[in-house]
């Protein structure tokens, strides 16, 4: 999941991007704030896609994609939630500095009950969402990590039900659907089999984390109605609670061990998974028709599955391929039905 990311708004956010005014985008990989299963109404369907369009929409397929495989790298030297601290710490203090300079500082100023929501989804879909998934990639390869993400649109059904927005028939199918994928992918393929529930509880309990936060902040909370400037401020709250997380998990940041591989990976995470990506999605919102924008949901977890085998050598067994085809099938089910 990516911040803003996306890894999004009350929809299908990629666990690692932020949510902004619910009313003006879609739910992030690991990364922010998007909503196919609940999206705008607005003239976006009137839009057209341009060569632009088609550019941004490529982007981010293949940044948001990309972020599983950052992440693997950036850990490699970095621990963890140190490496997400880093991260989304960084690209929320360079986006509110650009929003500064570009607008003035009147553009950041929030009321308190804005900049209280603003912390609590950024530890929603930060800390417990994204927080979670760089934790998993310890113990799974990135490509499972990605299948089991796509799954938020299904935990956004659950978390909306709760709510009381109750779902038609057709979408609990297609929630149903995809849970018998996470089903079939929550069978190990290979040894260390307590690891590999560890894994995938982390992700699931990221995904349920990151659907709630998408949830919450449309329902129960009132983030900064510019996308823009609250992303910046829930990844600089969600850095700051990975931070805490870190050192109360007895983590231990030595600056002295890092390799340069972990460098550029946090550095490739910070500009063109936290920034450029989720520009180009915010941007995408307005330019774009929704329906084929949301297609994202679609194609990142293809795209992290491809990166990982052809990086990392990762197999692509039976059961990565069946249980993702599920889950893909009960998403796009859902979001083909909140639709119409």
């Amino acid at each position: 999941m990516t911040v803003a990311s996306g890894e999004g708004q009350f929809g299908a956010l990629v666990p690692g991007e932020a949510v902004g005014d619910p009313k003006e985008a879609v739910v992030p990989s690991d990364g922010v704030t998007q909503n196919p299963t609940n999206p705008p109404a607005p003239d976006v369907g009137k839009a057209r896609m341009t060569t632009a369009s088609w550019l941004a929409l490529s982007a981010v397929y293949v940044l948001w994609g990309s972020t599983y495989l950052g992440i693997r790298y950036a850990i490699e030297s970095i621990p963890p939630l140190s490496s997400a601290a880093l991260r989304f710490s960084l690209a929320g203090l360079i986006l509110l500095a650009f929003l500064a300079i570009r607008r003035g500082p009147a553009a950041l100023r929030v009321t308190r009950p804005q900049l209280l929501s603003a912390a609590a989804v950024g530890l929603l879909l930060l800390l417990g969402g994204n927080g979670f998934v760089v934790l998993s990639e310890q113990y799974l390869p990135t490509g499972m990590s990605a299948l089991l993400v796509a799954s938020v649109p299904l935990w956004i059904v659950v978390w909306r039900a709760v709510a009381k927005d109750r779902p038609n028939a057709r979408t609990l199918v297609g929630v149903l659907i995809g849970f018998a994928g996470l089903i079939v992918l929550m069978r190990p393929g290979h040894g260390g089999a307590h690891n590999y529930f560890l894994g995938v509880t982390l992700v699931l309990v990221a995904s349920i984390s990151w659907a709630f936060g998408s949830v919450a902040s449309k329902v129960w909370l009132t983030p900064p109605k510019d996308p823009f400037v609250a992303s910046g401020y829930q990844m600089v709250f969600g850095g700051l609670g990975c931070a805490i997380a870190a050192a109360l998990h007895g983590e231990h940041f030595d600056p002295g061990a890092i390799t340069g591989t972990s460098v550029w990976a946090t550095l490739y995470l910070v500009c063109f998974g936290s920034l450029i990506a989720f520009s180009s999605y915010v941007w995408l919102l307005k330019n774009a028709p929704i329906s084929t924008v949301s297609t994202y949901a679609y194609v990142n977890p293809v795209v992290a599955v491809a990166l990982g085998a052809l990086f990392l050598g990762e197999p692509i067994t039976v059961a990565v391929v069946v249980g993702g085809l599920i889950v893909v099938l009960g998403v796009a089910v859902v979001i083909a039905t909140e639709r119409k």
